[in-house]
């Protein structure tokens, strides 16, 4: 049958278009008029009609993306692989029509690439402070609001702070240094623009920052801060670190040190951290409570560090002494150094503490390195400074399986969860610890989580331990069943029959020590709680009444609260086989 006028125009239109595909996939004229069944003359005269040869590369592909793209839509029974294909060559015409309009002068390399757009944008979005918008009169608020409750000592920090490039504290605990330096930090980003790195410890030290300054904002200014990094308007940002020198790096800002006594390598990460406020606009800031001066922060508080390397005419003496140093003093290594004890807190109008309260609810040694800034000394110590500090980690950062600020009903999942309890007797705390036993032999026991607890009935202390079975799989219970533990340990087994009560005696107290210090020994045990160092160190190696035995203890008398959490954990590491603890003679001690 003769085709109609209407149907040759429209296979001509589509021979041209396949000549033309052809040609621009390389063909020959003459190799294309025979494929075609066309005439030479007829394939030449499109070709210069239309300027094939001068048609741009990407004028080329588009067209053969759209020749394909009408066949398959135009296709009446489509495969799965159809539909595939339509939708990737209708992504290659966006990628087309993206380059058409950088090549014609009226767009840029965004054009080109999307990711780089959006990158744009979220730099411009840093800029504008978009994800924290603040008002200038919230702005107004924040800082004059800044000064009014600060404590003298606190106003010290702030005018050394003005002329002092490197300010170093050693301070008595809770008297607010980390509350302070957050505002510091925060109202001088909104004043200046610099940025401020927190580091501490741990992640989650580090993160108490972030709270103390979304909680200013909020109450001071009806302000929201979001994110993890904080990004203000002005274009300041401000960050919360773990230790992991890996991470720490890359930044620039004014550097608050928290707890420098008490971070694994202090030394190597302090040569990473310092770098990052090294321009003589930014400044640093060190600050924490004494650990032991085997520590290699002592080294850096001491001067020691300034003077390693440098030639005997050029070292320094820096008196570190309280009466020295108590005002707050610019050193000869250009450090300005102050230590602020509890009584020094208390006469800067520090009104938080019962101080009577505190010296008797710990021992003389406890008392002195946490309220006193006297360094510890961990000679007669079973545990040892050195080993528990290479069992620090950053859990916010390494245990990704357990979340505890999440909201989670139960935070570990239904992983084994061991739970170690030391009671509370006159005058102490009782403690509670979570261990996560290894899932495989030679594995690490991880600290999740301590509790203390003060004047609490043995009912109320049973309860705890309940709510605690109620969030986690806890597959064994260890309490100390002597004394007014017996109370607590009753009321354990009546909801949890399984409950294993201890009696304390030399023996027992030798396999509970034996198998937490071979666990640390061998970086075995893990956590990243600074009082669990603390606690550890407390306990000591003393003679039975009789003296015919040897026994550990803590200072666990009427006037002192020492060792808990200790205790409480060597209770859960007390389901510890010994085959997992194979000892040596280098950690084997004698009760005898």
């Amino acid at each position: 049958m003769e085709l109609s006028e209407t149907e040759k125009e429209l296979e001509t239109t589509e021979k041209k278009r396949k000549a033309q595909v052809m040609f621009f996939a390389g063909y020959k004229i003459s190799e294309i008029a025979k494929q075609l069944d066309l005439p030479y003359n007829t394939v030449a005269s499109w070709k210069k009609r239309e300027n094939w040869e001068d048609k741009a590369p990407v004028g080329r592909v588009e067209m053969a993306i759209e020749n394909r793209l009408c066949l398959l839509i135009l296709k009446e029974n489509k495969t799965g692989g159809d539909f595939k294909e339509i939708d990737l060559l209708r992504r290659q015409m966006e990628g087309v029509a993206r380059i058409k309009k950088y090549s014609y002068g009226e767009g840029n390399e965004t054009d080109l690439n999307p990711k780089l757009k959006r990158r744009n944008q979220n730099i411009e979005n840093r800029k504008t402070g978009d994800k924290n918008p603040i008002s200038e009169e919230q702005k107004m608020l924040l800082i004059t609001e800044f000064d009014k409750t600060m404590f003298d000592y606190q106003k010290m920090w702030y005018t050394a702070g003005l002329t002092n490039r490197i300010r170093t504290i050693l301070k008595s605990r809770q008297i607010g240094a980390t509350y302070y330096f957050a505002h510091e930090a925060f109202v001088d980003a909104l004043k200046t623009g610099r940025n401020q790195i927190f580091l501490s410890a741990s992640k989650k030290q580090a993160l108490m920052f972030r709270s103390y300054i979304t909680a200013y904002a909020r109450r001071v200014a009806d302000v929201e801060l979001k994110g993890e990094t904080i990004l203000l308007p002005n274009g300041a940002e401000l960050y919360f670190l773990g230790t992991n020198s890996a991470t720490a790096q890359s930044y620039h800002g004014n550097l608050y040190f928290d707890e420098i006594f008490w971070v694994p390598k202090f030394d190597e990460i302090q040569t990473v951290a310092s770098a990052m406020a090294s321009q003589k606009q930014f400044r640093q800031t060190y600050f924490s409570t004494p650990s032991t001066k085997a520590h290699p922060a002592y080294a850096f508080w001491s001067g020691k560090e300034f003077n390693q390397g440098r030639a005997k005419a050029d070292r320094v003496n820096i008196n570190i002494s309280h009466e020295h140093l108590m005002h707050g003093k610019l050193c000869p290594d250009r450090k300005w150094r102050q230590i602020v004890n509890i009584y020094d807190a208390e006469r800067g109008g520090c009104d938080l503490f019962n101080i009577e309260d505190l010296k008797f609810e710990n021992s003389e040694e406890k008392f002195n390195q946490l309220f006193m800034c006297e360094f510890a000394d961990d000679n007669l110590s079973v545990f040892k400074f050195a080993d528990l500090e290479k069992c620090q980690t950053d859990s916010l950062m390494e245990w990704a399986d357990y979340k505890p600020f999440e909201g989670y009903a139960r935070p570990f999942g239904n992983r084994e969860v061991w739970l170690g309890y030391d009671p509370a007797f006159t005058g102490d705390r009782a403690a509670l610890a979570l261990i996560a036993p290894p899932k495989v032999e030679g594995g690490e026991y991880r600290v999740l989580h301590t509790q203390t607890y003060h004047s609490e009935d043995y009912e109320q202390q049973a309860k705890h331990i309940k709510h605690y079975c109620e969030s986690y799989n806890i597959t064994r219970i260890t309490i100390d069943a002597t004394g007014m533990g017996t109370g607590v340990y009753q009321e354990v087994l009546k909801f949890r029959p399984d409950a294993v009560g201890l009696s304390y005696n030399p023996e027992l107290k030798n396999e509970m020590v034996l198998k937490a210090r071979n666990l640390i020994q061998k970086r075995r045990l893990k956590f990243d709680d600074n009082k669990i160092v603390t606690s550890f160190m407390t306990i000591k190696r003393q003679p039975t009444r009789s003296g015919t035995k040897m026994t550990y203890v803590s200072d666990r008398s009427e006037d002192a609260s020492h060792g808990d959490i200790a205790w409480a954990i060597m209770h859960a590491l007390l389901n510890v086989p010994f085959g997992e603890t194979a000892t040596s003679n280098r950690v084997t001690i004698s009760t005898y």
